[in-house]
């Protein structure tokens, strides 16, 4: 096996971190073909592994590229701190990418809503959201950063609470109006319920509506919490949305005032990345931010 040049370890670190050639390419200010070389010289160092394979969305690491990341960053760590001394973390300017997994719900309405505060503080840095039904694998190095809806049980993982938040029943003002009150987890059965698709839910903790009352079916179902939402807006029945969502708009009104339900996101990532500038700097980041909401995530601000 040949030596490997710390260059070459930089082509594959950019690479590794955006996904795609073209981008890799503009950051290391060379052509997309200059990339993929010195990928492939680097893959022939390592006695011909396979470093990335190519799908859909981009390059994604292989097992053996994602064992080289972790060698990687740490090499990067430890440069970072001979070249920077004591300097805070806060003053670094971070580059290359920022990937973050979340659910659809969190993403679109909490952290898309102020991640512009922190792309203004790091303007060098490519932010990534991923905010849909399902997640990617901090453990597989899909995401740098989970907001997960439980906690962890196995994988190389630090893991931590970031906040609970509530979510209750809501409904169209008008259609309240039209129908009359909702008092009581009985009056239920005389409305339409709008809920999840229950072999698509990615989450038991999304599976809410047979806690309330046993039996209760949603006959208007979707996999996206915004779509369940858009249906409650436009007056066709009764369902559930975090606080966070339904309290923003003033179309909407909460039911059943006597029922709330409780529910955690959980901060995770990757244990040899955790202490990477970017992700670090976007976890103190988020957890402030959070901080700044939780009135907004508890349902206390209606």
């Amino acid at each position: 096996m040949q030596a490997m040049r710390w260059d070459d370890l930089q082509f594959f670190l950019s690479l590794a971190r955006t996904g795609l050639l073209s981008a890799a390419a503009r950051q290391l200010d060379v052509d997309a073909t200059t990339v993929g070389r010195r990928i492939r010289r680097l893959e022939v160092e390592l006695g011909g592994q396979t470093l990335f394979v190519q799908g859909r969305e981009g390059h994604m690491l292989t097992e053996a590229g994602r064992r080289l990341l972790t060698r990687v960053e740490a090499m990067e760590r430890e440069a970072e701190a001979i070249s920077e001394g004591d300097v805070a973390a806060g003053a670094r300017e971070l580059r290359g990418r920022l990937r973050i997994s979340a659910s659809e719900g969190f993403g679109t309405w909490l952290i898309a809503h102020h991640l512009g505060d922190f792309a203004e503080r790091h303007p060098q840095l490519t932010i990534d959201l991923a905010a849909n039904s399902g997640f990617l694998d901090p453990s597989r190095r899909e995401a740098d950063v989970a907001i997960l809806l439980a906690r962890p049980q196995r994988g190389p993982l630090v893991t931590k609470k970031l906040t609970d938040y509530r979510l209750r029943f809501y409904a169209n003002r008008d259609y309240v109006a039209q129908h009359g009150a909702i008092e009581d987890p009985a009056d239920l059965g005389g409305h339409r319920m709008i809920g999840y698709v229950p072999d698509l839910l990615y989450s038991p903790e999304l599976n809410y509506l047979e806690d309330i009352s046993p039996g209760i079916e949603a006959r208007l179902r979707s996999s996206s919490i915004n779509a369940q939402y858009r249906m409650l807006a436009a007056g066709s029945g009764v369902g559930v949305l975090p606080c966070f969502i339904g309290d923003r708009d003033p179309l909407l009104q909460r039911v059943l005032p006597s029922v709330a339900i409780t529910r955690s996101f959980w901060l995770v990532t990757h244990q040899d990345s955790r202490r990477l500038p970017r992700t670090a700097l976007f976890v103190e980041w988020l957890s402030a931010m959070v901080q700044s909401q939780r009135s907004k995530l508890l349902g206390e601000a209606a």
